[in-house]
Formats: structure tokens, C-alpha cells, sequence
């Protein structure tokens, strides 16, 4: 039986894929920070009929990082975390502003949620994805190597978690550990980046992130920067030839 952990779990790309691997069998820990979401998203999951334990807080939170290592590693055993996913993340302050505008206070908060917290939940894991052979799964962005406008702070701290993650797997050869970009997506996180405008011209999480990832997931390529939409592309045209 496969074990997956995922940050930030209750809605958006890390919802839909929880209940993508629900679905495929596998048991799940998943974290945010909403109780209240957190147990509609753990009830939805079960109805499933696997094990899924849900644990609130915030991953910037060291108590709340390590109650998450202690759990996972418990339910886990000596055969390993199979995935861990790095889905948890913020934008910082909305609406997103020029770089001469941004607080040095706001953008230490971004790097703590999106890069800081992650490499520490990673630094806690490594011994257990080992066990497994697991795979490192962070969710990119194109704005971690394209630069848009009022975009500095969410990109530099996905800049920064892509280089984190890549090189982890550099020097840890037994994982596979990816950064994919999932592309532009119908959230509440892309709502909030561009207020009042219609994103409904956008895929849901379900469209293509999801199917794009599990397909890596089934694939296990060498580590890399992933985009979503060419894992999708290549999966369906191999399915059609």
C-alpha cells in the first residue's frame, strides 16, 4: 500500500489530487490550515475506504511540521513515505504589487511558507522517503523562471524551492524528487492574483495538473523540472500509439 503526504490539501490542485490517489488506492496524510475543511476533505477521501489522516496547521509552523513527521513516520513504519507533496503555498499580500512596494516583512513570510517550510518538512522526511525509494513532488510555478510583473515574491520563492528540490536530488540519487509547473489553474489562489477578473477560461486542478502528475508519478522519469501539460501530452500520445 502506497503513502502519500500533501500540504495544503483542502481545495485547489491539492484537493483534486488527494482524491486522484484516493481513488487509486493509495492512503493519505494531508495538512492545511481550515479545520473545517480539513475534516470535509478527510470525510470526502474516506468514503474512498482507505486510511486518511488529516492534521491542521500551518507549515510555517515548526510545532505543526514536527507533529506531521511524528505522525507520518508512525503510520508508515520501516516501509517508508512514498510521496510527499509540497502543495501548501501563498501568494503573499493581494492585490500582488511591484517589487518597490513589497515589505521586507511580507516577503520573508512568502519564503517562510514556500520555501523555508518545505525544505524543513523535507529535512524531517528524508529518512523515511529513503526507506521507500520515494519521490519529492514540489508545485512549481512559470513564475519561477519567467518574470512578471508584481509576481517577484511568489516567483523567487518557487525559484528558490525548484533549486531546493533539484538539488536534494542531486545529492540524494535513491529518491526521484520533482518541481512541476502545473500551469495556469481554476483556484482560489489564481482568483485572488487577478481580483474581479473571469478566470473561467482557465482548466481545473482535475484537467490537466492532475493527470499530468500522475503520469510522472506512474512514468518516474529521471528528477527534473516537469511542466504539466508535456506530461499529459506525452502520456495520451503514448496511450494512443
Amino acid at each position: 500500500m502506497s503513502t502519500a503526504l500533501i500540504t495544503g490539501a483542502t481545495q485547489g490542485l491539492g484537493r483534486a489530487l488527494a482524491e486522484a490517489l484516493a481513488a487509486r488506492g493509495w492512503d493519505l496524510v494531508v495538512t492545511a490550515r481550515d479545520a473545517s475543511r480539513l475534516a470535509d476533505t478527510v470525510a470526502a477521501l474516506r468514503s474512498n475506504g482507505h486510511d486518511v489522516v488529516g492534521l491542521v496547521g500551518d507549515v510555517a509552523d515548526a510545532v505543526h511540521r514536527d507533529e506531521v513527521t511524528d505522525v507520518v513516520t508512525e503510520i508508515v513504519g520501516a516501509r517508508g513515505l512514498d510521496l510527499l507533496v509540497h502543495n501548501a503555498s501563498t501568494l503573499g499580500p493581494v492585490p500582488l504589487r511591484p517589487l518597490r512596494d513589497l515589505a521586507v516583512e511580507d516577503l520573508a513570510d512568502v519564503l517562510s511558507v514556500n520555501v523555508l517550510a518545505p525544505h524543513a518538512l523535507t529535512r524531517s522526511l528524508v529518512p523515511t522517503l529513503e526507506a521507500a525509494h520515494g519521490t519529492l513532488l514540489s508545485i512549481s510555478s512559470d513564475a519561477g523562471v519567467e518574470h512578471y510583473e508584481t509576481w517577484g515574491a511568489y516567483g523567487a520563492s518557487k525559484a528558490a524551492l525548484d533549486h531546493l528540490t533539484l538539488t536534494l536530488a542531486a545529492e540524494t540519487p535513491t529518491l526521484r524528487a520533482y518541481a512541476v509547473d502545473p500551469g495556469d489553474m481554476r483556484t482560489a489562489m489564481h482568483q485572488a492574483a487577478f481580483p474581479g477578473e473571469d478566470i473561467g477560461d482557465r482548466p481545473l486542478p482535475e484537467d490537466v495538473a492532475v493527470p499530468g502528475i500522475l503520469a510522472l508519478l506512474a512514468a518516474r522519469p529521471a528528477s527534473g523540472r516537469y511542466r504539466a501539460a508535456d506530461l499529459l501530452a506525452v502520456a495520451t500520445s503514448e496511450v494512443a500509439s
